[in-house]
């Protein structure tokens, strides 16, 4: 099992479709379009922040008691990456001290279950996108979602720049499994076909590292 790392905008469904195309797997996608507690938290984010980030927990959650049912499956987010989005929000006062003790006592208590839910608590490896502040910005504009864009609310921005700049010490102490990160700058894989190849086979390179230290019995 794959799972993608990365900022909002970063191309984590993008890569997702190409690793599950290439490897002939399965791909999960986190809910967006038909979340409909998303457009509710951008409206009001005091008041919907700890809903939302419930929301996304238990589509994780179920998404990845899914894809350990079968092998070489991706998904387009970690359940990992939970903590920090919701420690963000709470950090900027739209989450209470209450909600945050609740939210963290879930996160732990479902990490816990997966062995048993699906024989396996770890994914096989962890792929972060790391992009620039700019390009974050630039792939939100282009992907049009109304509630996203800095028109609708520009006090978007600040916490755009603050989401995007706690990702690196995110990765830095991600200890859950086998890592790689992927300069989504200097590889357009979204845009470029050479620079997707080029990722796809740090990918391959990386799994090889992988089952070479860790062989199947």
């Amino acid at each position: 099992m794959i799972v993608l790392a990365g900022t909002i905008g970063a191309g984590k469904s993008s890569l997702t479709e190409m690793i599950a195309n290439h490897l002939g797997s399965e791909a999960f996608y986190e809910s967006v379009d038909n979340n409909e507690v998303l457009p509710l938290f951008y409206a009001d984010p005091n008041k919907y922040a700890f809903l939302l980030q419930i929301y996304f927990l238990n589509k994780r959650f179920d998404s990845i008691k899914q894809a350990l049912r079968n092998e070489d499956n991706v998904l387009d987010r970690s359940i990992y990456e939970d903590s920090l989005l919701f420690h963000l929000n709470a950090d900027l006062g739209r989450a209470t001290e209450t909600e945050v003790k609740v939210y963290d006592e879930l996160l732990e208590n479902m990490l816990e279950e997966l062995p048993y839910a699906a024989h396996k608590k770890h994914p096989d490896l962890l792929v972060h996108i790391k992009v620039s502040f700019e390009t974050m910005l630039s792939r939100i504009e282009k992907r049009g979602r109304p509630y996203e864009q800095l028109d609708y609310d520009p006090t978007l921005y600040d916490y755009y720049k603050e989401l995007n700049g706690r990702y690196d010490a995110w990765f830095d102490a991600y200890e859950e499994s086998p890592k790689i990160q992927i300069n989504g700058d200097l590889l357009n894989f979204v845009e470029d076909e050479k620079a997707a190849e080029e990722v796809l086979k740090l990918i391959d390179d990386k799994l090889a590292e992988i089952r070479q230290e860790s062989p199947v019995a």
